[in-house]
């Protein structure tokens, strides 16, 4: 554990889990979903989700890294392995592996098309494509679904794919605070200063066309600000609202575990908790964030900041920029219309001619995918860190050698997403990995956090009935460790949410998805509408995912047998 790699300093750990909350989904998916749920009556909905399922489990995540880093344990196999005195534990822990890799698989690509349009944007290969139609068939064309556009080839895509492959490798063979710290500190500073460039760009619209004056930037505010109480009552609103605070968060993954794991054990956080919730004050927003851990210090505090500073970027920056955008070049309800075909249509297609009627609309462009692509590899390097530091420490590879391991699983699952995108390959994986396997990963971890975690309490207690003691005792080690040597002590409430409501919660979501895809005329669970050969490489893909998921279960298994050996 001496020569156990770590965070070289405060800075470079909170932008990396900063970069690590901030993806993708803050700046595509966030508008979108509020587009389609009501705009500001989505926010609702979507706090109560945040206080009441993304900040306890972001606490639960934050508290089992730093436990299992304490034994030199970066990924849920190791850290479950402690927590669960059971033959089962490293096995269930493997999900925190393989699944994130299984997301990092698919992710890459998408993150490969905002690198391809930032070049696109600065040489304005996509200019001329000025309706949204034409701008559909630009990126069908671009990803090989669709012929008669200026891609004859999908080559152009698998290059920038490739590409997009080699440097996220390039930063996770450096290594922690060579590789992943350095480009937080680039990354991250930039992304924000971009997209407060844009976002001062779309307050300044005002009616970008005199000839609707219903079109323009305050009615874009106000959809999404303004709330609608009414929409309160719908139950795919709520459901909306907590799928995207899984997603906007990274909790289910494992990889918020493995980077609270490499934590110095003799650093202190407390200054920069500090001033990160003096800058939270100022700008009217839980902005605090502590930053660098030791063995005795503060988890609450961190996975507050942690998931209070995305939401920040998610909210005030995310949904400054593409809705009220829209709403003033589209109108209200071409808005709505273009959110419904998808995250990326709003992203791809609708603010690329956008940008097209805006002066310097080049730049802009360049400026909105490259901020894209910031959010996204630093998301998707933090994705790949469970799966490197397990070949690491418990196969004994090199960092380099797990990183080329890295890149071939990533290349030899992530090529048939890119050949395969009309099929629906890429659904399947978004569904089951995305969705599905978040939610069942987080009930794991909960429950283990609750239950396994205090057996030794359990076998102590005077209560002469084991249920009664489990009943009594259960969550108590949990909290235990989560309020060591907290900043902040964290009311008792949670206490009882993480023990009695989470389970729950995380139960009747999984029920509430899987209901609400499977009395859909579009299921994916059910394919329906799906044939041919569409049928036959979905089927080819759900293999793929349970090939990789038993794949890393078996090598945690051989890992741990190598090690009593």
């Amino acid at each position: 554990m001496s020569n156990r790699e770590a965070w070289a300093s405060r800075i470079g750990l909170v932008l990396a889990m900063a970069g690590n909350a901030v993806g993708l989904g803050n700046f595509l998916r966030f508008p979108r979903q509020a587009a389609l749920n009501g705009g500001g009556a989505f926010l609702i909905p979507y706090f109560v989700a945040f206080l009441a399922l993304g900040i306890p489990l972001m606490w639960v995540e934050w508290s089992i890294g730093r436990y299992g880093g304490q034994f030199g344990q970066s990924t849920t196999a190791g850290q479950f392995d402690r927590m669960w005195r059971s033959k089962w534990a490293k096995i269930v822990g493997s999900l925190g592996i393989s699944i994130p890799l299984l997301i990092t698989i698919y992710y890459c690509y998408i993150e490969s098309w905002t690198l391809a349009y930032t070049f696109f944007s600065i040489g304005k290969t996509y200019f001329g494509s000025t309706e949204l139609d034409s701008m559909n068939q630009f990126l069908r064309s671009y990803q090989g679904v669709a012929g008669g556009g200026p891609f004859p080839t999908v080559l152009i895509a698998l290059g920038f794919w490739f590409l997009t492959l080699v440097l996220n490798l390039t930063v996770l063979y450096r290594g922690i605070s060579g590789g992943i710290e350095k480009l937080a500190k680039i990354a991250m500073p930039i992304l924000v200063i971009f997209a407060v460039v844009l976002v001062v760009r779309v307050i300044s619209l005002g009616t970008p066309d005199p000839a609707f004056p219903e079109r323009n930037v305050s009615e874009g505010f106000g959809y999404v600000w303004n709330p609608d109480f009414s929409m309160l009552g719908s139950f795919p609103v709520w459901l909306a609202a907590a799928g995207q605070i899984f997603f906007t968060l990274s909790i289910g993954s494992g990889a918020i575990q493995t980077y609270a794991s490499y934590l110095k054990k003799n650093d202190d956080c407390a200054a920069a908790g500090q001033i990160f919730f003096t800058l939270s004050i100022g700008s009217g927003a839980i902005q605090t964030y502590a930053s660098y851990l030791k063995k005795n210090d503060d988890c609450a505090l961190t996975g507050l900041a942690t998931s209070s500073t995305n939401e920040f970027v998610e909210v005030v920056l995310g949904g400054s920029i593409a809705i009220p955008i829209a709403v003033a070049f589209f109108g209200m309800e071409a808005t709505r219309a273009i959110a419904a075909q998808g995250s990326f249509d709003l992203g791809f297609v609708a603010m690329p001619v956008i940008f097209q009627k805006l002066p310097l609309g080049a730049i802009f462009g360049a400026l909105w995918f490259s901020l894209l692509f910031f959010a996204g590899i630093t998301s998707s390097v933090a994705l790949l860190s469970p799966f490197v530091a397990f070949l690491k420490e418990n196969l004994g590879l090199s960092r380099e050698a797990a990183v080329v391991v890295c890149g071939i699983v990533l290349f030899g699952f992530g090529l048939p997403i890119l050949l395969l995108l009309q099929y629906g390959y890429m659904d399947q994986y978004d569904f089951w990995i995305g969705t599905v396997l978040l939610v069942v990963f987080s009930l794991i971890e909960t429950l283990i956090f609750v239950f396994p975690f205090s057996s030794s309490l359990v076998d102590r207690s005077t209560t002469r009935n084991r249920l009664a003691a489990w009943f009594k005792h259960a969550g108590e080690a949990g909290w235990e460790e989560m309020n060591r040597a907290a900043d902040i002590r964290i009311p008792r409430f949670f206490f009882l949410l993480i023990k009695f409501g989470l389970p729950l919660i995380l139960s009747f979501l999984l029920i509430g998805w899987v209901w609400e895809d499977l009395s859909s005329n579009s299921s994916v669970i059910l394919m329906r509408g799906v044939e041919g050969d569409a049928a036959m490489f979905q089927w080819i893909a759900r293999g793929s995912i349970l090939l990789l998921i038993v794949g890393v279960a078996i090598t945690v298994s051989v890992a741990w047998k190598r090690r009593v050996q």
